[in-house]
């Protein structure tokens, strides 16, 4: 019975690690673009596109879209927004968002490679940030051109915030404000859309807040990192594949944020009012995914002003800046539902040790260490309870030639066999039983989180979060699981596991191949302390 179960754990360990192997490969990389790269553009759209998005009401409330002449459709100016974080560009034409790159971030490990740019704009996409207004007394035209405040800003040397204001008027009728405020030491920013009618009847405006992405369908797209749109609604993250988009997707309401995401970054929309906000998750003819807030519409009297607030949050994936935004974007990271409870502590424990050695490498070494320190009373009883196990082999295998034509007996005089040595069979089961849930918590932790993305070890080790370059670390792995299995006593009378016993370190070496490094090195010290450990109790006179 103890060698039907130990088989069943190795053969579950070895069954989760080859799904993730063989079923959650690596996302291809697009031709000519950087594996973060996320791809921000929008298609131009027409008045009516826009209307079929909104809420139907009767067509006879609302006035013809404004006339835009042909000056009011220029190229526009660019303005630059400089941060200690990112460097963002505005355009006048719509006030929109033209290019977003995180300063700290690069596409490629050298030092000289270009930084991670949140926006490309290509194909006439020319608005991957767009407030529009579905189903309003008045449409606005997305691309109208907008007068800036400033022609530039700066956060590089300041503790206070500054605003951008960008403002259109269609004279007689309506004033349109696009306040941008932004912090220094923050990759969220304020938004605030205002709205005054300047006509002599009350308006009903209700604005649409977009964030746009080109999808290419000749890239293909697998389960490993999902890239596509996502949302916090009714406190649940929820994530759309973008083949299921076919038909608009309507959510909420009560959702906190929505916007894209890929392995590493995301761009979110937060909603001032989350109760009162929809979402709406569409792609067009044109392969252009949007994920749009739709929040209160504002009932604004002659000569009033009336207000849609947002936070937008562009950048890494951080899990504490997540977090600090208090609004659910750290469920963004794929931590994984069923262990995220010992991702995240584990983590966390990763980034505090960390900050003493500076060195992600080295913290997972002394992480490691603090776990088998923790898990060392267990251990000793495991490799105690294998050591007994060693010493009755003899009498089991006479046990198997006495009973040789009846198993049940022999199972039977076994378990007699162990209840009079006081030994339990299960006991060897324990260091496998310990080390799976934090195994698949550290692959998590290790595959997800942005601080291990470029972060260096030793040598030829300067990426944690990809696999070895040159498998030096999977293959000694497997020479430690080799020599851990040569300490090991062999299941006697157990053909089957024997054999499959004897594959485990080559079959683990196969798996750990492309295994972030950083796991790897995790898998690697442990065994190297496992050893250490048996080897202590082995010596140890009974």
């Amino acid at each position: 019975m103890e060698n039907r179960t130990i088989l069943a754990i190795v053969l579950s360990l070895i069954l989760l690690i080859g799904y993730q192997y063989f079923f959650l490969k690596k996302q291809p990389q697009q031709p000519g673009e950087p594996e973060q790269q996320i791809e921000q553009t929008v298609a131009e759209t027409t008045a009516n596109d826009e209307n079929s998005a909104a809420v139907q009401e009767d067509e006879t409330t609302f006035r013809t879209p404004l006339a835009v002449t042909q000056d009011d459709r220029n190229e526009g100016e660019q303005i630059v927004v400089k941060s200690p974080l990112y460097t963002a560009t505005f355009s006048t034409r719509g006030a929109s968002l033209a290019s977003f790159t995180l300063n700290n971030y690069r596409q490629a490990i050298n030092d000289n490679a270009m930084p991670i740019e949140l926006v490309s704009i290509g194909n006439n996409m020319e608005y991957p940030l767009s407030v529009t207004f579905p189903g309003s007394s008045i449409a606005v035209p997305v691309d109208v051109i907008y007068t800036a405040d400033e022609d530039s800003l700066d956060l590089t040397d300041t503790v206070n915030t500054k605003q951008l204001i960008f403002s259109w008027t269609y004279p007689g009728e309506i004033t349109i404000e696009k306040v941008y405020t932004f912090f220094p030491e923050k990759y969220t920013f304020d938004l605030d859309v205002r709205v005054r009618n300047l006509s002599d009847n009350t308006l009903k405006q209700n604005a649409l807040l977009s964030w746009n992405h080109y999808f290419d369908p000749e890239v293909k797209t697998d389960r490993y990192s999902h890239q596509g749109p996502v949302a916090f609604v009714k406190d649940k993250f929820v994530s759309e594949k973008i083949k299921k988009l076919d038909e608009k997707k309507f959510l909420g309401p009560d959702v906190s944020w929505g916007g894209y995401e890929n392995k590493y970054f995301i761009a979110s929309m937060i909603a001032e009012q989350p109760s009162l906000t929809s979402l709406i998750m569409a792609k067009n003819a044109n392969n252009i995914v949007s994920t749009s807030l739709e929040g209160p519409r504002n009932i604004i009297p002659p000569g009033q002003l009336g207000s849609f607030k947002y936070s937008l949050y562009l950048g890494p994936k951080d899990y504490d800046l997540l977090k600090a935004e208090d609004v659910g974007l750290e469920n963004s990271i794929n931590f994984g539902s069923w262990i995220k409870w010992l991702a995240l502590p584990l983590l966390k424990g990763l980034k505090f040790i960390y900050n003493y050695v500076h060195n992600y490498g080295v913290a997972i070494i002394i992480l490691t260490i603090l776990v088998k320190i923790l898990t060392w009373p267990l251990g000793n009883m495991s490799y105690k309870s294998m050591k007994e196990m060693q010493k009755l082999q003899p009498k089991i295998k006479d046990l198997q030639e006495k009973f040789k034509d009846d198993k049940a007996k022999i199972q039977q005089a076994t378990m007699e066999l162990y209840k009079k040595h006081k030994v339990n069979p299960m006991g060897g089961c324990f260091p496998i039983v310990i080390q799976i849930p934090i195994f698949f918590a550290l692959y998590r932790a290790l595959l997800y989180s942005i601080e291990l993305r470029h972060s260096p070890f030793l040598f030829w080790i300067q990426d944690l979060s990809a696999k070895d370059p040159y498998y030096v670390t999977p293959i000694i792995m497997g020479a430690t699981m080799f020599l851990q299995q040569k300490m090991s006593p062999a299941p006697g009378g157990n053909e089957m596991q024997a054999k499959m016993m004897m594959w485990m370190p080559v079959i683990f070496t196969f798996l750990f191949l492309n295994f972030p490094s950083g796991l790897v090195i995790y898998w690697l010290f442990n065994n190297i302390l496992s050893i250490g450990q048996q080897y202590y109790i082995n010596k140890q006179k009974t």
